[in-house]
């Protein structure tokens, strides 16, 4: 495959992804204090002070909660490093399965995987909330970013190409694609368990590739051609 190849879909989202990232740093965003202060007390009056956060989602308790943030966070980002590495991992991967499996059914499973991973995330907020005394105040801590999603695409190329080999910048070394997949969701799951990694929404990472993983198994029991 050319090197500067990509498929429509791919193209699309990362145009849409840019533009929301470029456009939304117009709209500004709470200082460190404000925030603190936001999270703490609560308040739907002061939802405008969270300017482009209010595009990311919050738990649905949250005052800050709305229906349109389940599909607008998985197009925001926190700063230039977080869009580029997942746009960067949409287009390296992403550009291989939407070329077996066509536009039509890779944007389903976008979208399928950045919802999957919206949904665990909060599975397990609504856990923490219940079980483990988290603060009730957690629930307006914003999560933002494609990752969950970019997951999924990591997870379905994994199965799609189990044997391809990836070249590694740290550690060097090669590996082939269906072990990376599995060593790198057992490490956000440990990181997700950690008490000691705060601002990462690990377990919205495994739910990219969890929900993945499952739709794939499902079309697969159907004798569905994903090739």
């Amino acid at each position: 495959m050319n090197n500067l190849y990509i498929t429509d879909v791919v193209k699309h989202l990362l145009i849409i992804n840019v533009i929301v990232y470029i456009g939304t740093q117009f709209m500004g965003e709470p200082d460190y204090n404000t925030q603190l202060e936001l999270i703490n007390n609560a308040a739907q009056a002061d939802f405008d002070l969270w300017g482009r956060l209010r595009f990311a989602v919050f738990y649905p308790t949250s005052p800050y909660f709305h229906s349109y943030q389940v599909i607008t966070y998985m197009f925001m980002h926190g700063n230039l490093m977080h869009i580029f590495f997942n746009m960067y991992a949409l287009y390296m991967f992403g550009t291989a399965v939407e070329t077996v499996w066509g536009p039509k059914r890779f944007l389903f499973y976008y979208l399928f995987t950045g919802f999957g991973a919206l949904a665990l995330q909060m599975i397990v907020q609504t856990i923490e909330f219940k079980y483990f005394g988290t603060s009730p105040y957690a629930a307006n801590v914003p999560m933002l970013g494609a990752s969950g999603a970019v997951f999924g695409i990591l997870a379905a190329y994994g199965m799609q190409f189990p044997n391809s080999e990836l070249r590694l910048l740290f550690p060097p070394i090669t590996l082939k694609a269906k072990y990376f997949v599995l060593i790198y969701a057992a490490i956000e799951i440990g990181l997700g368990l950690s008490p000691f990694q705060t601002g990462v929404a690990h377990f919205a990472h495994v739910g990219g590739a969890l929900f993945g993983f499952l739709l794939i198994m499902y079309w697969r029991k159907r004798g569905e051609r994903l090739y």
